[in-house]
């Protein structure tokens, strides 16, 4: 059988080189930029209880708030309290601020031992509880700073001044126009050091000092990855060096331009003229590749086609018109030589561990704390008008403040999800688009990968491994379901529609990955039944719903690009006490939030436990205008559904 001349190895040696390049660029561009700017600590500080009245709050950033930056202090009941803010005198920190910048591509540490405040004036303390303060501003380098943190006030309560009311003003659209250009991860990984630290970047970046948490992939941890990453390749590339040395035989040099007196000299049509070649003959070989009996062989596919990699004890290497002094590349011990593709799969190797490796690293990080990224209000200096914080689309609070699912964008058009069918790679494919009124029928459908396979591995999110959410095109109609899944991928739930009308359904859930990670996805498509139809007019936004025998009350100010508190108080209707609310679904409960028109997509949750007695979540607006929330909650074993029309100017 014929064989395949073998790969010439300045040619092997260019392809291991690109590779090894490739693999380093990689790695490198992996690494997110990190911004300045960060909060680095407040008075009072997260998390801590204050027992004398405030008049105002400070937020220390490690470079002056812009201009036209938002914030916004609310109360435990969900309404807003902060009169405004200013710049205050610098101070130095409790704790130094390490911040890293990305310089001529690699990054360097920056320690920060000033604090820049901003103070913002809170107007007065109606209750005791915990108070929510959001921030959003943007750094010289233009990228978004935002966060939440809360406190306790255990204090007096303190009455409004006169003639005050409650801020309902809206961010500057030129701060969310720059915060939105940016993305969403405008926070950077911001360490708290002390002098004797180095400046290596540690390999799990904190705000230890600060109140909020970097939710971002950037960071110190990145840094760190990449100079693993180099030490790695340089430490392999000694070591393969040295063992190639050791493996070559006394008085045979290895390497490029070396001639081998050895008896197992390379024969062949690619010997150059001139070359000194042993004249003691171990074996005839000729120029097509063929090898002596006995000859071990490695052999790659390479391109589609076998390769043949060289020779084991006994055999000589054919001529490929590289001829000796070019053949570094194969050059060792007759005994035990290393072949171009023994040296490919040996740099292969290397590449797969170090990518393997970053990835691990990605994906430890994604494990880290949940980081606090509200956006907030825009309202410069003079400003009397507070604002509001807002978090991201499809929200899971942890704490103190909102965190965000990875791929989540930060820009408005896109914090609402569920307009597409396709996402990332996944699309929902439902197998019914149509069904009679008033039928109790089965819906079914499948999430299809990249693959056009159905996907059957996800995560149980909120005891679920997918929320499947019905609602009319005119914000009514809704349902929260729990299809099953076969083991197909084919997904199925009994379904009734009382009214004809065009429908949106949500598949809501988080794929999983072969490597363990998770995605978490919103797809939208619709659903028809057939009929006459009169769309029902939205109801107008009110504070006050019934849910069954439940009166359910609403407060907080949504905001436009900012994660703003907002409470739900449970209540008999009948003795206006408050509700045994049960944890549905692992919390206690569930908010679905609806744009009209376009139907976009926000699904939030709530604080894990009560907070003064509320369902406290954590809700960004998009934009501006008309949306419909539902809201799930349990109370002796039955679930309910409170529905309010938000209104976002």
């Amino acid at each position: 059988m014929r064989r395949h001349p073998q790969i010439p190895g300045r040619m092997v040696a260019g392809l291991l080189a690109l590779l090894l390049a490739s693999a380093v660029a990689l790695l490198a561009s992996a690494q997110p930029a990190a911004a300045h700017g960060t909060l680095a600590m407040s008075t009072p500080a997260g998390g801590a209880t204050v027992r004398e009245p405030l008049t105002s709050v400070q937020l220390f950033f490690t470079e002056k708030a812009a201009a036209n930056a938002f914030f916004t202090v609310t109360a435990p009941g969900g309404i807003r309290v902060d009169n405004g803010w200013s710049y205050g005198e610098p101070k130095p920190l409790d704790k130094p601020v390490r911040e890293y910048f990305l310089v001529n591509g690699q990054f360097e540490p920056r320690e920060y031992t000033t604090g820049f405040p901003a103070t913002v004036a809170v107007a007065h303390l109606p209750a005791k509880g915990e108070y929510s303060v959001s921030y959003l501003s943007v750094a010289s380098d233009g990228d978004p700073i935002r966060g939440t943190l809360t406190f306790r006030y255990a204090g007096p309560v303190t009455a409004a001044p006169k003639g005050w009311s409650p801020p309902t003003t809206q961010p500057d659209p030129a701060l969310l126009a720059t915060a939105e250009q940016h993305g969403s991860s405008g926070q950077v990984s911001a360490v708290p050091t002390t002098a004797a630290e180095t400046a290596i970047p540690p390999t799990a970046a904190a705000a230890a000092a600060a109140p909020t948490e970097s939710t971002d992939e950037s960071g110190p941890g990145a840094v760190a990855w990449t100079g693993l990453t180099v030490v790695a390749v340089a430490v392999a590339a000694a070591g393969f060096v040295v063992w190639r040395r050791r493996m070559a035989p006394t008085g045979r040099p290895v390497g490029r331009n070396r001639t081998s007196p050895a008896p197992s000299a390379r024969r062949g049509a690619g010997t150059r003229p001139g070359t000194r070649t042993s004249s003691t003959k171990i074996a005839s070989t000729k120029a097509t590749g063929t090898k002596t009996a006995g000859a071990r062989t490695l052999v790659a596919k390479t391109g589609g086609r076998a390769v043949d990699g060289g020779t084991g004890a006994g055999g000589t290497d054919a001529a490929t018109g590289s001829g000796t002094q070019d053949r570094d590349l194969a050059t060792a011990t007759p005994g035990s030589r290393l072949s171009n593709t023994g040296l490919a799969l040996f740099v292969g190797a290397l590449v797969l561990a170090l990518l393997g490796g970053f990835g691990l690293a990605r994906i430890s990080g994604d494990n880290g704390p949940a980081a606090n990224t509200a956006r907030q209000p825009a309202g410069g200096p003079t400003d009397s008008g507070p604002a509001v914080s807002a978090a991201d689309g499809h929200q899971h609070p942890a704490g103190t403040g909102p965190h965000t699912h990875r791929g989540d964008s930060g820009t408005g058009e896109t914090l609402a999800t569920g307009t597409t069918v396709s996402a990332a790679g996944y699309t929902l494919q439902p197998l019914e688009r149509t069904q009679p009124a008033g039928v109790r029928a089965d819906y079914r459908f499948r999430i299809v990968g990249t693959d056009r396979q159905p996907a059957t591995r996800f995560a149980v999110v909120h005891d679920k491994p997918l929320h499947l959410i019905v609602v009319g095109r005119d914000l009514t109609g809704y349902q929260h379901l729990h299809p099953t899944m076969a083991p197909d991928g084919t997904w199925s739930v009994s379904l009734t529609l009382a009214r004809p009308g065009g429908y949106r359904v949500y598949a809501d859930f988080s794929v999983t990955a072969a490597n363990g990670t998770q995605l978490p996805l919103v797809l939208g498509v619709d659903h028809t039944v057939p009929g006459a139809h009169t769309p029902t007019a939205l109801p107008p936004p009110q504070a006050q719903a019934t849910a069954g025998p439940y009166a359910v009350s609403m407060t907080g100010t949504p905001t436009v690009g900012l994660t703003s508190p907002i409470h739900f108080q449970i209540n008999s209707a009948d003795t206006a006490t408050p509700a045994q609310l049960e944890r549905y679904l692992g919390a206690y409960g569930h908010l679905v939030v609806v744009r009209e028109g376009d139907l976009g997509y926000v699904h939030v949750h709530p604080e894990p436990e009560l907070v003064d007695g509320t369902v406290k979540f954590w809700l960004t607006a998009p934009s501006s205008g008309r949306y419909r929330a539902f809201l799930d909650f349990q109370v002796a074993g039955k679930v309910h559904t409170g529905e309010f029309t938000i209104n976002v100017p």
